[in-house]
């Protein structure tokens, strides 16, 4: 899409919300100029700036999504993931002066130099004394910079796996989804590659140790800037990093930040009343912002009054009390609270049981149960109020402190906390299933409506069902690991089984293994059997998929402990889940007579449809084991049967079978054409996987042959394939080909 047409969209939707330029820019918080440009074709806006135009001009959904399209480049792009600076930025010149010291000592040098570790107490400044200073610093790293908020230091979380936040930073490196490897030390690597020819700014936000840290440092030529509440010394010790620890202001600092905000008139005019507030804010920075907010929101309020205020407000958050006990913020946070009218405090407080790092309108929408629209304004207000910022992507961020307040409001309030809690986890889950017909090559169990409220997005093709998977990825990981009201078990169980499709299309598996083990633990605790089997296969899957096989014995003793409490169906896909897992582990015998105590059972109570499904197992395990004319005799059994239910999967499978039994018994010309006629049909049904199964089998059969060159070249398909899935059994067909010659 052109900057031409999106600046043409942006003028007509401006031009029907009948705001000029400068009501735009007032609106928006925008300038003028910036969005001059853009409606005259000559830039595109960065997506936090996009969302913040779009709330201005209060647009349909419909409206919105034509708009984001249309300013989403079409080339690559320099990862700009900074949160936006602040104008009121004030203080803090020392340590500035530090960290600059620092920067210096890369210029000329080639190598990587971790710039500074930012330690201090929570809401003393250190991501905003970050960006602030990376925002500086930019035009010295033309490459970009990349900015990940760690959660070391989260009541509602548990820290970012380093793992995750690579996912994140090569993605915005332009590394496709499907190309970024399961395992942590390999992200790593590759990231330390990509980042190698590159000159950027790495900002590692609320890390909870060094060891969180280390993986995350990128190669020479970068600069990282980490902040935490800990004093890093093993990472000054072991990477160089110059420890700078921050403390609260000073009352001159504290008052230029004041008046920065509610104007130098006023705290010249009340200077004695000035200075008791930021007292009373314990030269917090974070307290005075938000103080600061509400006066500016309020020009008639006297600095007096807000101190009067301030002080009868009864107690204060304990987590942020300075030093000497006589100040801190959770009177501040009461005081911004009691100015919003009832429906946003209402809202506000539904907020605070979202455990996200992160929160996206449309999930806010579903925990207050409110319209979008209306949620729109309201996230716009408490922004306002600094009880809310937004990252890079536009998302909504909740300071953990500000989250844990909310928290305590919501209790007291008696709101309906678990409702809160269904609707979120609703949305994740219902929305997963329609985005999922997209994506995923596993039928959906679960079909029962959603808790009233909970928002549907809209999505109409692959790549947007995908883009909404990874916007809601972090806030999945978070429910599953923080919702613990046991009325709520049933929902985590289901929310979990959504996403296994998703995270085997996208080779998820590690995700996956820990989406599933929490699962599991729920399907334990309601005591289900069924459930405790879906989601016990679904771990064992990912712990064999992430090259852990001996780690799925757990969860395999615990599905086949459930047999006897399971309705014939169940047991029947148990049998067949342990056989194909069995396998997974070279264990063929174990997995013949799993699979054929499934097949005993299917015969005798299911419909053709599972004996079919389970002589493809038989088939396999018999070829495996050098039975092959067994397993050609299964598998036509299975053939006709599978036809006329219209499996293609089952069949394809079986073809395959019945070519690796074809070519142990010398028929390779037989075999060749079987495996040929099951990739034909896995064409049909898109499955990548065992599409990389059967060419590893048609590859080894043409080496037979004396064919090493085709053999090569299906090799190399393969693990094409097992790489963008991110199974590490890819790297075992790579080293086939290679040997091919």
């Amino acid at each position: 899409m052109s900057k031409e047409m999106f600046g043409g969209l942006l003028r007509e939707a401006r031009q029907r919300s009948v705001l000029t330029l400068e009501g735009l820019a007032e609106a928006s918080g925008v300038s003028v100029r910036a969005i001059s440009d853009m409606e005259r074709g000559r830039s595109l806006p960065r997506r936090s700036t996009l969302n913040e135009l779009l709330d201005a001009l209060e647009l349909d959904e419909s409206e919105r999504r034509r708009l984001v399209q249309a300013a989403t480049p079409r080339t690559h792009q320099v990862p700009r993931q900074l949160p936006p600076d602040l104008a009121v930025f004030r203080g803090h010149e020392q340590a500035l002066e530090a960290v600059h010291r620092c920067a210096g000592q890369a210029d000329g040098q080639g190598r990587h130099v971790v710039i500074a570790a930012v330690g201090g107490m929570a809401g003393v400044g250190k991501t905003t004394l970050a960006v602030h200073w990376a925002h500086r610093m930019a035009e010295r790293f033309p490459d970009g910079q990349l900015y990940v908020n760690l959660r070391g230091f989260e009541e509602s979380a548990r820290p970012l796996e380093p793992g995750e936040a690579l996912g994140g930073f090569l993605r915005a490196l332009g590394v496709p989804s499907n190309d970024i490897p399961p395992a942590t030390h390999e992200r790593a690597a590759l990231f330390r590659e990509r980042t190698a020819s590159r000159r950027l700014i790495v900002v590692l936000d609320n890390a909870r140790d060094a060891e969180q840290v280390t993986p995350l440092l990128p190669a020479a030529g970068c600069l990282s800037l980490v902040t935490s509440r800990n004093q890093l010394f093993s990472l000054a010790a072991t990477e160089g990093a110059t420890l700078v620890n921050l403390g609260v202001w000073s009352e001159e600092e504290a008052l230029a930040a004041l008046a920065a905000r509610v104007g130098d008139a006023r705290c010249r005019a009340e200077p004695d009343a000035a200075a008791e507030l930021v007292a009373l804010c314990g030269h917090l920075p974070l307290a005075v912002a938000v103080v600061g907010a509400q006066l500016s929101g309020s020009p008639e309020v006297s600095l007096r009054s807000g101190v009067r205020e301030l002080r009868e407000a009864g107690s204060r958050l304990d987590a942020l009390a300075a030093d000497d006990g006589q100040g801190g913020v959770r009177a501040v946070f009461s005081w911004s609270y009691r100015a919003l009218d009832e429906e946003t405090a209402r809202f506000f407080r539904h907020l605070a049981a979202h455990p996200g790092p992160a929160v996206s309108a449309e999930a806010a929408a579903s925990l207050a149960g409110t319209q979008l629209p209306v949620t729109r304004r309201r996230l716009r207000e408490l922004t306002t109020a600094s009880l809310l910022s937004r990252d890079a992507e536009g998302r909504y961020v909740m300071h953990d402190l500000v989250r844990a307040y909310g928290a305590e409001l919501m209790e007291r309030a008696g709101d309906d906390r678990a409702g809160a809690e269904i609707r979120l986890l609703d949305y994740l889950r219902h929305n997963a299933l329609s985005a999922g017909r997209f994506v995923s090559r596993f039928p959906s169990e679960t079909a029962d409506a959603p808790a009233p409220g909970v928002v549907h997005v809209a999505v109409d093709d692959r790549e947007e069902a995908l883009d909404w998977f990874r916007r809601e990825e972090p806030a999945v990981a978070a429910v599953l690991r923080t919702v613990r009201d046991p009325r709520l078990l049933r929902h985590r169980v289901n929310l979990a089984l959504e996403w296994v499709g998703y995270n085997a299309a996208a080779g998820r598996w590690a995700e996956e293994a820990s989406a599933a083990r929490l699962g599991l633990d729920a399907a334990l605790a309601l005591d289900d059997p069924v459930a405790v089997a879906r989601t016990g296969a679904h771990l064992a899957r990912a712990l064999v998929e992430t090259g852990r096989p001996a780690e799925a014995d757990e969860p395999i003793g615990t599905m086949l402990g459930q047999l006897p409490r399971l309705p014939t169906d169940h047991q029947v896909r148990v049998e067949r889940n342990v056989s194909f897992l069995r396998g997974r582990q070279q264990r063929h015998e174990e997995a013949l007579e799993h699979a054929r105590r499934s097949l005993a059972i299917a015969r005798t109570h299911s419909g053709d449809h599972e004996v079919a499904r389970t002589l493809v197992g038989v088939g396999f395990c018999l070829a495996m084991l050098g039975k092959h004319e067994e397993a050609i005799a299964t598998g036509e059994e299975a053939v006709p049967m599978l036809r006329e239910l219209g499996d293609r999967s089952g069949e394809a499978s079986v073809r395959d079978s019945i070519g690796l039994a074809q070519q142990r018994l010398g028929r390779l010309q037989d075999a060749v054409a079987s495996y040929h006629e099951s990739l034909r049909l896995v064409e049909e049904v898109h499955d990548d996987y065992m599409r990389a199964e059967t060419l590893d089998h048609l590859a080894s059969a043409l080496l037979e042959l004396g064919e090493p060159t085709r053999a090569r070249a299906h090799w190399l398909h393969a693990a094409d394939l097992l790489t963008a899935l991110r199974v590490p059994r890819a790297e075992v067909l790579r080293a086939k080909a290679e040997a091919a010659g």
